[in-house]
């Protein structure tokens, strides 16, 4: 069974499901020297109390929880083939695999997950007016239980200055959740969390009182909302879609859709309506922030970006290592100072921006100080024009530098800030 599509390129994400199975766990042999690039670096004399490896008695419990439900998972995993080898009677065996199946769920709905289905920032933020009229939702990652959601969203309230709503997709302990990431993913099968998402992000789209929708996700978040996407580019019209921005973290998923779409523009207005035509994407933006260390991102977006029309967005991939959202992304990213107010210089926002050259990503060699950026027609076409005005005629002649913050739209919402808008033709005036 091949793991490939054709020539060499990655198989279709609408390919049978078992031959995607089996290409993602070719993917993830290929990809197992970067495992230890998911925790590092670790620096916790840098952490702050919003971080997973903060050194608090209860991230250590929660961290201590993990690696004993890793052991008694893969145990379990490993004693049902045996015991089937053994010729152990059948109704043994499936009654030692609900009692160990109970036991796992009993103890990460215990020590972990808690019952709220969804949680709300509760770190203060002065809201700004219009912000009553955005709704900020955001889907966690694997192994993260109640509080590092919490975590999330609060310091994710902090670096956007608004309220932020969580979805929270329950962690099963990281090798269940692993398996079910492979499901979702190669299954398009939509657990409870996604369908909470879905019918979320939908009544907000769909809510006269609200004027956008900026989805985030991190991890196992960006497969369950791409299926979200999925289904809402099924029954939403563009008019809609387009209030919705979509941001991404780490993304795990193996696609990313977002249709490109024409129409004529103010045909009455014009002698040669036919020739005049506005033209751009379902969902008004869409970004994603990778570390190319990260093996999840190395897995997902990463892997499947240079797919023609397979992953959407403009990435941004910062030449360093680890996952966790708080403490590998957002805090080298959207750094918080002391009045946990977002910097407004960082290391990663300052890089250079410069053509993608012809390593492409999964080779990326180039020095720590750049960052690569390919711009495609598929995927920034609405973005690239604006950005590229930026450029090189300054006013004493010299050339002006490009960095990541030219280019990020989320950058612009740090602090409660907005982006500037601008008309749909207006990119394409330049």
């Amino acid at each position: 069974m091949t793991c490939q599509g054709e020539e060499g390129t990655p198989l279709p994400y609408t390919a049978s499901p078992i031959r995607l199975l089996w290409g993602d766990l070719c993917l993830f042999v290929s990809l197992i020297g970067h495992l230890p690039g998911i925790f590092i670096p670790l620096h916790l004399c840098r952490t702050g109390p919003l971080d997973e490896f903060y050194p608090s008695v209860h991230n250590i419990f929660i961290v201590a929880v993990h690696l004993l439900l890793a052991v008694y998972q893969l145990s379990f995993l490993i004693s049902l083939p045996l015991m089937v080898l053994c010729m152990v009677p059948a109704w043994w065996i499936l009654a030692y695999l609900a009692i160990g199946l109970g036991l796992s769920y009993g103890a990460v709905m215990l020590f972990l997950n808690g019952f709220e289905q969804v949680l709300v920032s509760k770190v203060p933020v002065a809201e700004r007016p219009g912000h009553e009229r955005e709704r900020w939702l955001y889907i966690n990652g694997i192994a993260a239980g109640h509080r590092w959601v919490q975590m999330n969203i609060d310091q994710l309230s902090y670096t956007f200055g608004r309220r932020v709503t969580g979805v929270h997709n329950r962690t099963a302990g990281i090798l269940f959740d692993l398996i079910e990431c492979l499901i979702q993913r190669d299954f398009s099968f939509a657990t409870s969390d996604i369908r909470r998402s879905y019918a979320l992000v939908k009544k907000a789209l769909l809510d006269p009182e609200c004027d956008k929708v900026v989805l985030l996700l991190h991890s196992q978040g960006g497969i369950e909302g791409g299926l979200v996407i999925d289904w809402l580019l099924d029954e939403l019209p563009h008019d809609l879609l387009r209030h919705l921005e979509v941001y991404t973290f780490g993304n795990a998923a193996n696609h990313f859709n977002n249709p490109r779409w024409t129409k004529l523009a103010r045909p009455e207005s014009v002698q040669t309506p036919d020739l005049v035509h506005q033209f751009g994407q379902s969902i008004g933006h869409i970004e994603h922030y990778a570390n190319a260390g990260d093996i999840v991102a190395l897995g997902g977006v990463l892997h499947f970006v240079d797919i023609p029309n397979r992953y959407m967005g403009r990435l941004f991939v910062r030449p360093n290592s680890g996952h966790l959202l708080n403490m590998h992304y957002l805090s080298t990213m959207f750094t918080l100072g002391p009045d946990m107010k977002v910097l407004e210089s960082n290391p990663f926002m300052d890089m250079e921006v410069e053509p993608w050259a012809t390593a492409g990503i999964n080779g990326f060699s180039g020095p720590p100080q750049r960052v690569r950026y390919r711009p495609t027609v598929a995927r920034d076409e609405a973005f690239l024009p604006a950005a590229l005005s930026l450029q090189r005629f300054q006013p004493n002649g010299t050339h002006r530098v490009l960095r990541v913050k030219d280019f990020s739209r989320l950058w612009q919402y740090r602090n409660g800030g907005s982006p500037r808008e601008c008309r749909p033709t207006d990119q394409y005036d330049h």
